[in-house]
């Protein structure tokens, strides 16, 4: 995730960086620009159309399906949003829920370092096992233990096999009279939101928008754009130019700047920073486990 301050106006202003929507739409723009320009010779400088000519009504349609655009565009962002938002919630919980059960667990075992380390160390790895199960490319793992005495453990679905090593371990203690039945009743009841944070971030990355509602909106914009220039390019004349290509820019920015944050887990530039909350919550185990000895 790209961190910047918001009081340096300026610069964020003039920054341009990798998922900027001006570098990725400059080529089309370009495009749409010429297609404006040929727009404007063909109709005032071939045909000589004027404002009287029945092709200016066209505006009045154009100005109606500008506000309907206005209205997919606005609920296109609010639920892309949404769905950012709701998966930085859950790493929230995650964060929270680490250290709930870290301090459970180190205030239980007492002098028991042996047992604590070991269940510390499969708190560190969970979120970093679950940064990498949702992200498309392989995360970096940045823990400072061995990872060989877990790793030939976790094949499959790396969050559910820690939560399973977890639930064996507390079973372990259990049997041998170092945790209560009550003390592991709210201990499993913690360890059920570890994965209850997976589930929900599955959800957001299993469950994209609708293709048909995402492709229909993608068509309505350029049909838009297409239509503005022969619209009003008789009465506007060479400005409609930078006007057309500009309302291209903000629209198709808008519509792209959703498609990237609807899914926050690819470690995209604008994407929730999971490998740094994981790296928190490894600094924030210890920290409370070291507290204990």
């Amino acid at each position: 995730m790209r961190v910047y301050n918001t009081k340096h106006f300026l610069k964020i202003l003039f920054s341009l960086h990798k998922s900027d929507t001006l570098k990725i739409l400059f080529p089309t723009m370009i495009l749409i620009g010429l297609y404006s320009w040929g727009i404007q010779y063909l109709e005032v400088e071939y045909l000589h159309l004027s404002s009287k000519s029945p092709i200016s009504n066209v505006s009045m349609i154009h100005s109606l399906l500008g506000f309907v655009l206005s209205l997919l565009l606005v609920f296109r962002t609010n639920t892309a949003y949404d769905r950012w938002w709701e998966g930085r919630k859950l790493w929230g919980k995650l964060v929270n829920d680490s250290r709930n059960f870290a301090i459970k667990i180190n205030t239980i075992l007492g002098d028991d370092r042996k047992n604590a380390d070991q269940i510390a160390r499969y708190l560190k790895f969970f979120p970093h096992f679950l940064a990498k199960h949702l992200s498309k490319e392989s995360t970096r793992l940045a823990l400072d233990e061995d990872y060989s005495e877990i790793e030939e453990y976790i094949k499959h679905h790396g969050p559910s096999e820690i939560v399973i090593l977890l639930t064996h371990k507390l079973n372990q203690l259990k049997k041998e009279g170092k945790i209560t039945d009550v003390e592991m009743l709210y201990l499993d009841t913690q360890l059920s939101g570890f994965l209850d944070v997976c589930g929900g971030c599955e959800r957001i990355k299993n469950t994209p928008i609708p293709y048909s509602y995402s492709s229909f909106v993608k068509k309505f914009i350029i049909l838009y754009v297409l239509a503005l220039p022969v619209a009003y390019v008789i009465s506007i004349g060479l400005f409609m130019i930078p006007l057309t290509v500009f309302v291209y820019y903000v629209l198709m920015s808008l519509e792209m700047i959703a498609e990237e944050i609807e899914d926050p887990f690819n470690n995209d530039e604008n994407d929730i920073p999971m490998e740094t909350i994981a790296q928190n919550i490894e600094r924030s185990v210890h920290q409370i486990m070291c507290s204990g000895k």
